[in-house]
């Protein structure tokens, strides 16, 4: 039945995930709780109705068997007074009695499953329904810690992040200034050598000339 598919909905949801689905938490919980509350009353209602309808159809199978046996009596009674035609018109009704009877009887059992499954249904909600009652203020807050955690963590991130790649930003121009400062350092000292070693060529020359001169000015 409808009302059984409802209530079973409500006793296997998850609070849990309902709450972390749900845009507002505390409306969401409050919510569920109501629906729960409004199906509770409903399953309590259904199933006073589903008692008294068990007793109604418990006094009918009463009735027609109590039935059945009277006209099996009158057809025994018939029998004594030796009138067959009687005695198989009361065997007749007896057996009417009999096949309602069993109809009855079958409803009976009918009915007793469905209250039992709603009497099962009622008391799972009502643990469902304290349970939710219990750990509605209990979810929502945690709830909210998540929240603020998960925004403590991204803004934290976020500001760690930026950190990070400001101090990266400068250890780099750090590493290129000091790259640089270390190229122009090696140029000019580069520079200092190759003038160092002109000089030396240079007077190396000056007094290769000088001996050249003086050897002719010695032959001359």
């Amino acid at each position: 039945m409808a009302l059984l598919e409802r209530v079973s909905t409500l006793i296997r949801a998850n609070l849990n995930d309902l709450i972390d689905k749900a845009e507002e938490p505390e409306k969401m919980i409050k919510q569920v709780i109501l629906d729960m509350e409004n199906q509770l009353l409903q399953v309590k209602t259904q199933v006073a109705i589903s008692i008294a309808d068990q007793h109604v159809l418990q006094n009918k199978l009463k009735e027609n068997e109590e039935n059945e046996r009277q006209w099996m009596r009158r057809a025994e009674m018939a029998l004594d007074k030796r009138d067959d035609a009687l005695a198989r018109g009361a065997l007749e009704r007896s057996m009417s009695y009999k096949a309602m009877a069993a109809g009855f009887r079958q409803q009976v059992e009918d009915q007793k499953t469905q209250v039992e499954n709603l009497k099962s249904a009622l008391l799972k909600l009502q643990q469902k329904l304290e349970e939710a009652r219990a750990k509605s203020d209990t979810l929502i807050a945690q709830h909210r810690r998540t929240r603020a955690l998960n925004k403590a963590t991204r803004a934290t991130g976020a500001v760690v992040g930026d950190t990070h790649a400001a101090a990266f930003d400068r250890m780099k121009e750090k590493v290129r200034h000091t790259e640089a400062t270390a190229a122009a350092t090696a140029e000019l000292a580069g520079d200092d050598v190759e003038e160092q070693f002109a000089a030396l060529e240079k007077q190396t020359e000056v007094d290769r000339l000088l001996d050249e001169l003086k050897s002719k000015r010695k032959a001359g």
